[in-house]
């Protein structure tokens, strides 16, 4: 048993301890009390808009709605793809705001872009602008000051955490411990909804949570990520799922938190800390920047897309209460999507972990007479923040690449061509407008990368943070196998994030939903849907860009099956089935490179006679700086704690 487990279990012998220290209602009352007192009630704007700054991408909602007929809606669509353009977009619209700002996330950090968004959320509050942000407590701001500064700050601004574990803001690691043992479920049911609403008008959804590594200002390690921009009529859809969440009964004002409160009773409302930015000239170019609407219009409205009709596909916090009615909702209309696919699938998610019911629908699809074509974009070992959750991936490459015949491509942690702009303040060595930033973490262990060659480039340590969103936070500290591995390489590292699908090339869709169970049973999810070729295209070269050679490897058959090929596949088959992680040496499928020549000027697919004379096989965990034995000590340690069941 591990030390993991013997914490658990010692965890459990102090659940009363844990969980019985609380404050009476009167203490409640009073201290939300203090922090209503508290809130300032100045306006600082008489105008009817709020003085909202002139925001392009607002514009483009008046231009939808006044396209629309109540039975032909009209939108306009834009793909977010890099980082800066993501933080820029959020910053035009919340400045924009005449009206009110809903926000709704996962994680929800204070290092620089965090705070940058805390900031420009609290100058809205006080031009008069309605601000509501709820944050799910298993990654909510983990500082106890600044939650009760904002729960006091102003009279227009409302925080709200989910589903707090004990009513707190901030467990500890006990907390955590004792609410796995005598509430497993509810503590592993996460709102894992992202989703900006900007006065019933324009909406963003998508995978980036608030935290510098989904905008590429991480000097470490940056999510590959996407989100959505929709204006027009189904902003309302999005505001109305995010008022279900407001209102449910999981969602708690902050300053009704235990630890909030008590801290409340006993020092009144801090002050809000006065921002201190790691990197401010990066602070200042992108704020400089979403004061530019000259630069807005240009870098991100003038490329938003008019479509049709747009859904808004998400979960109700009824999943979270057991209602058969709502449970997995945008689940099964993600699942009814790929059932009536017809000629091919496009799809990229972080983590590739198929539940029963995706299995059958794939099964069902490769069953066909003419199946569609499956392609599939996922992290590589080297790149993901979550080896866990690879471990499965790796377990059912053959189930993936035989049976159900995906075309698989594994991100790479230094990818050749990837969507990030230095000139918002993307991290590069040197880039002009960017400061150089804390140092990276290096060290040199022995060992390269397995199964391929090793790179000229010092290892890359990436140092401990909450990056991943599969894992509880239970695990951060005394779970070493569930950090991102060291990697030999040069260059800002990066794991994919985004959760994408394009359909036959006329349906697209973005949104949260990871392609495992847990996003199926425990998170509650959602999806922008959109039904229009131009999109749909836009987002397949999105997608085809990260599955170019410089980007990823390709997961393929071997040249050489192994000595009693036959042997092999059965046994790695029948490992397969079992509840354990399968070991087996002998693997069906590895990665592959692609190597250009005279005889190989284009990348081939996997199907093609030439594929193995123009790839070369670079192993099973590519440019990942551990061998053999510690890479599968990490995997076995994960199916060693009991995580598979919230994976």
């Amino acid at each position: 048993m591990n030390r993991l487990l013997h914490r658990v279990l010692a965890a459990a012998l102090s659940l009363p301890v844990a969980a019985c220290a609380t404050l009476s209602p009167a203490q409640h009352e009073r201290a939300e009390a203090i922090a209503m007192a508290a809130r300032d009630t100045t306006v600082d704007c008489a105008r009817a808009d709020h003085c909202a700054a002139p925001s392009p991408l607002r514009a483009l909602a008046g231009q939808a709605f006044a396209a629309s007929a109540p039975a032909t809606p009209r939108h306009y669509a834009l793909i977010l793809d890099e980082g800066g353009e993501a933080l820029l977009a959020r910053l035009d619209l919340i400045r924009g705001a005449t009206r009110r700002v809903d926000l709704q996330t996962y994680i929800f950090d204070k290092d620089d872009s965090a705070r940058l968004v805390i900031d420009e959320l609290l100058a809205a509050a006080r031009r008069g602008v309605k601000v509501r942000v709820l944050i799910d407590q298993l990654s909510a701001i983990a500082d106890l000051p600044i939650l009760a500064a904002l729960g006091g700050a102003h009279a227009n601004l409302e925080l709200r955490i989910y589903n707090p574990t004990f009513g707190l803001a901030k467990p500890n690691y006990l907390h955590y411990a004792a609410s796995v043992v005598c509430c497993f479920r509810r503590f592993n049911q996460r709102m894992h909804n992202k989703l900006l609403v900007v006065d019933d008008a324009v909406g963003i959804a998508g995978g980036r949570n608030y935290q510098d590594d989904y905008y590429d200002w991480d000097a470490q390690f940056n999510f590959r990520d996407r989100d959505v921009l929709v204006a027009g009529p189904a902003a309302r859809a999005m505001e109305r799922n995010f008022a279900e969440y407001w209102n449910d009964r999981r969602s708690v004002p902050v300053e009704r938190l235990r630890d909030v409160a008590r801290l409340l009773l006993e020092q009144g409302v801090p002050a809000l800390p006065p921002a201190q930015p790691q990197r401010p000239g990066r602070v200042e170019l992108i704020s400089r920047a979403a004061s530019d609407a000259g630069l807005v219009r240009e870098r991100l409205a003038a490329r938003a897309l008019p479509v049709g009709a747009v859904a808004y596909l998400a979960d109700l916090p009824e999943k979270h209460h057991g209602d058969p009615g709502s449970e997995g909702a945008g689940a099964a209309g993600l699942a009814s999507l790929l059932a009536g696919a017809r000629e091919e699938i496009l799809l990229q998610t972080p983590y590739l972990v198929l539940s029963d019911e995706a299995l059958e629908i794939f099964r069902g699809l490769r069953a066909r007479a003419q199946p569609p074509r499956v392609v599939v974009s996922t992290n590589s070992l080297a790149a993901t923040d979550n080896p866990i959750v690879y471990a499965l991936t790796y377990k059912y490459k053959r189930r993936h690449v035989r049976e159900l015949g995906f075309d698989l491509f594994e991100y790479k942690p230094f990818p050749r061509d990837p969507p990030v702009d230095p000139a918002l303040g993307a991290w590069q060595p040197g880039a002009p407008g960017t400061d150089p930033g804390p140092t990276v973490a290096r060290s040199e262990l022995p060992g390269g990368s397995v199964g391929g060659s090793r790179g000229s480039g010092q290892e890359r340590q990436v140092q401990d943070k909450l990056r991943t969103e599969t894992r509880p936070s239970l695990l951060r500290a005394s779970a070493p196998a569930n950090r991102p591995v060291p990697v030999t390489g040069s260059g800002p590292r990066m794991g994919l994030h985004a959760k994408s699908m394009v359909i036959d090339r006329r349906i697209a869709v973005i949104g949260t939903h990871n392609f495992d169970p847990r996003s199926e049973t425990y998170n509650t999810e959602a999806a922008v849907v959109i039904d229009d070729p131009a999109f749909a295209r836009a987002l397949a070269a999105s997608i085809e860009r990260d599955i170019a050679p410089g980007n990823s490897w390709t997961v393929a058959p071997r040249a050489r099956p192994p000595v009693f090929s036959g042997l092999s596949y059965s046994m790695g088959k029948v490992l397969e089935a079992s509840p354990i992680l399968d070991l087996w040496p002998w693997r069906y499928a590895t990665n592959y490179a692609f190597q250009p020549g005279p005889d190989c000027p284009l990348p081939l697919p996997r199907r093609d006679p030439d594929f193995h004379r123009c790839y070369v096989a670079v192993g099973d965990f590519p440019e990942v700086s551990l061998g053999p034995k510690s890479i599968f000590t990490r995997m076995l340690t994960a199916f060693g704690a009991g995580l598979v069941p919230i994976l």
